[in-house]
């Protein structure tokens, strides 16, 4: 049984409730933590031991820190643990500084085409606590969600996945989905053929969407 910041129990098992977030318990008093306090209440978990959050949307996130990416490859451990953990769609936050902005394209190379997760880069724990926020709200809110409906497959196409695709230069919201209903996940869209690409976002933005994937 885990236990939210205002003592409410909840059962190992069940959906994380909408407004949510489920926390490792090494992360209690952490400036993601004092952060999410007052917009989205964090459950506490101290059985968390390949992950560092659960989102109500069935998403789970594991954070890397700028040690972790400095001191070598302990974090590819931890990445691969974080993906076998689970079965739940896996995002990675990284922080990419000063320090460790030179060792950032391997992980992001490691987690996105290796791994087939997705990867955002953050500054410190701070704006972390803002994706997660941003998360959080987004899958509470019922028109949002319904707004990403895949009518070719009937599915949701992930926010999180979406947000990372417009990150690509001339793929815009449209484009993004578009492109996603035909490659639901990075692997799959990062692996398309070029003419693939080009009948769905023509010869111009087909190039882009290659080498952005080539750079990373």
């Amino acid at each position: 049984m885990r236990m939210d910041s205002n003592g409410t129990s909840v059962h190992l098992g069940t959906t994380v409730p909408r407004g949510h977030v489920i926390v490792s318990e090494k992360w209690r008093g952490s400036v993601i933590v004092q952060r999410l306090l007052g917009t989205i209440k964090p459950i506490f978990e101290d059985g968390l031991d390949s992950l560092d959050f659960h989102l109500p949307n069935q998403t789970c996130v594991l954070y890397i820190s700028e040690t972790d990416v400095v001191i070598g490859n302990n974090y590819k451990r931890k990445l691969v643990r974080f993906r076998n953990a689970t079965k739940l769609y896996g995002i990675v936050l990284t922080e990419k500084t000063r320090l460790s902005d030179q060792y950032f394209p391997f992980v992001q190379k490691f987690v996105v085409l290796e791994l087939g997760m997705s990867l955002f880069p953050v500054a410190n724990q701070a704006e972390a606590s803002g994706f997660l926020i941003q998360w959080v709200l987004e899958e509470s809110n019922e028109h949002y969600r319904n707004s990403f409906l895949c009518k070719s497959c009937c599915s949701v196409v992930e926010p999180v996945i979406l947000v990372l695709v417009q990150k690509i230069p001339g793929v815009g919201k449209v484009k993004a989905l578009a492109l996603l209903q035909q490659f639901p996940s990075i692997q799959q869209l990062s692996n398309a053929r070029t003419e693939e690409l080009e009948a769905i976002v023509g010869q111009t933005t087909a190039q882009q969407i290659k080498i952005f994937f080539m750079k990373i």
